[in-house]
C-alpha cells in the first residue's frame, strides 16, 4: 500500500450504519505488516493494522513523493 506520513486517509466500518473515519498518518509504525499510527478527526489517536480495501488516501500530505 502506497501510504505516507502526512496523508489524509478514510477507513470504511465493517459495522453497517457507522461513519466513515477520517485522520491523518502520523507515523508508519511497521512495513510488514503495515501498521500505522493515525490522528483522526475527533481528537482520537490510535495505531492501525489496514486490511486489503479498508484504508483510503483521499488526500496525499507533504511527506509524500
Amino acid at each position: 500500500m502506497d501510504i505516507h506520513v502526512g496523508d489524509v486517509i478514510e477507513i470504511n466500518s465493517n459495522q453497517v450504519g457507522a461513519q466513515v473515519r477520517r485522520g491523518s498518518v502520523k507515523a508508519l509504525l511497521s512495513e510488514q505488516p503495515l501498521e500505522l499510527a493515525v490522528a483522526w478527526d475527533d481528537g482520537h489517536e490510535s495505531n492501525i493494522y489496514p486490511a486489503g480495501g479498508m484504508v483510503r488516501v483521499v488526500d496525499r500530505g507533504a511527506d509524500a513523493s
